[in-house]
């Protein structure tokens, strides 16, 4: 069996797959985040070891005298993040996480300091990203950056604590900006600009080959053998990939969890960074893929529902019952609740309704934000367009394909045909128990299936027709809220 842990904002994941790719046993463990100030978003890292102590816990439970029969592991994680350790290996301050924003200023630093960015990295410098985080830390935080010994991605700590090995994968370290993604090593060049070395960067594995095992007190402690081997693994939407089947050129997937991505597969490095089109390494050797990302997705649901005080699915069933004239002339919602990368690069860019009256409910605001996060994700579809990408289908995967509402809504938006499948939820933990199968030896087809397909929503083109006012008036208002700030 094959156990995949996925470390995300919200969530320590983790599933057991067995031999046949069936899923065998799911645990998940609550983390939270802090903001001590406006645009910042940290999380302790001792947070995460202690989170994926619990799961293994559950899971250990659940399989029983089963459990030892685990070989390898894999690790999906949230990207960017900057965890920074000192010499002695001791962690010098909370992880800067990717929706932290506070390092805008430091993007423009480093586009000076680093001309050859766009060319070498393939993506625009943004907040989000890792290299101006160090930036932002030698400026505000100079004590701490010189006492850097080492900078890790976030599984990849967990990776740390497991095997005491220091080690990172090419999806993952893409997101770094430190990365020459067509190279797929570290850039010198790159480092230098953030005054950092190769040295002070783990080595570099592709996702799916083996990146240590576990220590002997660990192994001990979960009840495994120490043999057992941990894969490179892969950032969370490159894993999601690999769980969705999604691993050859012009395969494609939505995400809808924290954040939202419109993933899609290539044979080649495409990088078309003005647009704020993201083009990393997949976590499969030689394979790249291109990705627009919005950086409030399901959580935009989230917020609403906690402002409102009631559940997603009674607030689902609301939306559903909307008749449809009521839903066109329900407000605009724009979803930057955390800024926004793709297309916008705007990290000052903010959540708004437009439209509200005194006839405003409780499920036209629902309606509203589901719309709004589809419109969102309609921007990405068109800058892959215009970099060269054409779509036919999506796979849809993470918490928001829950909703058979949202799938619908999103085929009519996008004009694209959308697929859910079963387990399509495990998302990035899939991924990695599939890159852990594969690094012991698991033949790629067999291990790399699509999962069966649980539903198939096909765009309704007059709906769609009749969305595109909305969606022009949805971008006029981002504009006009942009014009505002300049």
């Amino acid at each position: 069996m094959y156990l995949g842990i996925d470390a995300g904002t919200s969530e320590i994941k983790a599933l057991v797959l067995n031999s046949a790719g069936e899923i065998m046993a799911t645990a998940g463990a609550p983390l939270t985040l802090q903001r001590p100030h406006p645009h910042w978003s940290e999380q302790d890292p001792a947070q995460w070891w202690q989170a994926t102590q619990q799961v293994i816990d559950q899971l250990r439970q659940q399989l029983g005298a089963s459990w030892c029969e685990i070989r390898a592991i894999g690790l999906s994680g949230q990207m960017h993040g900057a965890v920074l350790l000192g010499q002695d290996n001791e962690v010098l301050r909370p992880c800067i996480l990717w929706n932290d924003t506070r390092s805008a200023a430091e993007c423009q630093q480093l586009n000076s300091l680093a001309p050859e960015l766009h060319a070498v990295a393939g993506n625009l410098a943004m907040p989000g990203f890792t290299a101006p985080k160090l930036l932002w830390l030698a400026r505000h935080e100079p004590t701490i950056f010189n006492r850097i010994a080492t900078v890790l991605l976030p599984k990849d700590y967990l990776r740390w604590m497991m095997s005491g090995e220091k080690i990172s994968e090419m999806s993952d370290a893409a997101g770094t900006l430190w990365l020459d993604v067509a190279q797929r090593q570290w850039s010198a060049s790159l480092l230098a600009a953030c005054g950092l070395t190769r040295e002070q960067m783990p080595r570099l594995v592709e996702g799916s080959h083996p990146a240590g095992k576990l220590k002997a007190e660990v192994a001990r402690q979960w009840g495994l053998s120490d043999e057992v081997m941990i894969a490179g693994g892969g950032g969370d939407n490159a894993a999601s990939a690999v769980g969705i089947g999604a691993i050859n050129p012009g395969d494609a997937f939505i995400s809808l969890g924290t954040s939202g991505v419109l993933f899609a597969v290539n044979d080649g490095f495409r990088p078309d960074p003005q647009s704020a089109l993201h083009a990393f390494c997949h976590a499969l050797p030689q394979r790249w893929h291109q990705m627009s990302v919005m950086l409030s997705a399901a959580s935009a649901l989230r917020w609403l529902c906690d402002l409102l005080q009631t559940s997603e699915t009674a607030l689902l069933a609301e939306v559903a019952a909307l008749s449809h004239e009521e839903q066109l002339h329900s407000p605009l919602f724009l979803p930057y609740l955390s800024g926004e990368r793709t297309p916008h690069n705007d990290p000052q860019a903010c959540g708004a309704f437009h439209g509200l009256t005194h006839a405003s409910q409780r499920a036209s605001l629902a309606y509203a934000v589901l719309e709004g996060v589809s419109f969102g994700m309609a921007d990405g579809l068109r800058v892959l367009q215009q970099a060269g990408t054409e779509l036919t289908c999506c796979s849809l995967i993470g918490g928001g394909a829950r909703s058979p509402w949202w799938a619908q809504l999103m085929a009519d938006v996008l004009n694209l045909t959308i697929i859910t499948h079963r387990g399509g939820e495990a998302g990035g933990a899939l991924g990695a128990a599939r890159l852990g199968w594969l690094a012991v030896g698991g033949d790629e087809q067999q291990v790399c299936q699509k999962p069966a397909e649980l539903e198939r929503y096909l765009p309704d083109a007059s709906r769609h027709q009749q969305l595109q006012p909305r969606l022009q008036q949805f971008r006029q208002l981002y504009q006009q809220q942009r014009a505002m700030r300049l």
